[in-house]
């Protein structure tokens, strides 16, 4: 169109970020927006709030981000990654899996359900799974999480001497996600617990250990 300068558009800054800069801001934008996120939930994350934790104009919000949503996005995107890369130092810390199957569940409890007294960090997981279920923008970034982690877990067991195959891995998170979210809506919740003794009846169903060779 006439009168348009010749230079990147707005979408394009936004899209990618073009500059040093650009890519700076806008990863303290969604920074700040994921800190939000776990500290209050998705009512929390404001433009404004946004702005303000990151130390950057207002305008700025819009600036990098189309909408809201889009913001939302970025710092579920942001949180998510924070997590699996606690999940991934967890695993390289026990080094060499144990085959005992209490451990191996103990092991799997830490990934999916995280560390003792996490309680406000659970729920605003478990609140970022069912908003997926209503935001498209969200729910494609849920799967591209949950392809991850399921790769992690996937490794864990293996090397834990346990067959997996995809369909049961969905069984074995299902059992998990089941466990947290009914203990949460306890009086007195024990995610943890709870989640634990279930997995324990069910891993040699969904995750049977492998057979050693009598040769």
């Amino acid at each position: 169109m006439t009168g348009m300068s010749a230079g990147p558009t707005e979408s394009q800054h936004k899209v990618s970020g073009a500059t040093p800069k650009g890519v700076r801001r806008r990863h303290a934008l969604a920074s700040a927006a994921a800190d939000l996120l776990v500290e209050g939930g998705f009512d929390a994350v404001r433009h404004r709030s946004v702005a303000a934790r990151a130390g950057l104009p207002l305008a700025s919000t819009t600036y990098y981000f189309e909408s809201l949503g889009d913001l939302v996005a970025a710092a579920v995107d942001v949180v998510g990654t924070r997590e699996i890369d606690v999940m991934r130092g967890r695993i390289d810390d026990e080094g060499k899996c144990s085959k005992k199957m209490e451990s191996t569940v103990d092991l799997i409890v830490d990934l999916l359900i995280g560390p003792q007294g996490g309680h406000e960090q659970l729920v605003a997981r478990y609140e970022r799974f069912i908003a997926s279920a209503r935001h498209p923008e969200l729910r494609e970034v849920q799967l591209r999480l949950r392809a991850q982690i399921d790769d992690l877990l996937t490794d864990v067991l293996r090397r834990s001497g346990r067959t997996v195959q995809e369909e049961q891995l969905r069984r074995l998170v299902a059992v998990v996600d089941g466990a947290v979210v009914g203990a949460l809506s306890e009086v007195d919740p024990d995610p943890r617990e709870m989640a634990r003794s279930m997995l324990l009846a069910v891993i040699d169903i969904v995750a049977p250990a492998e057979q050693v060779s009598a040769d």
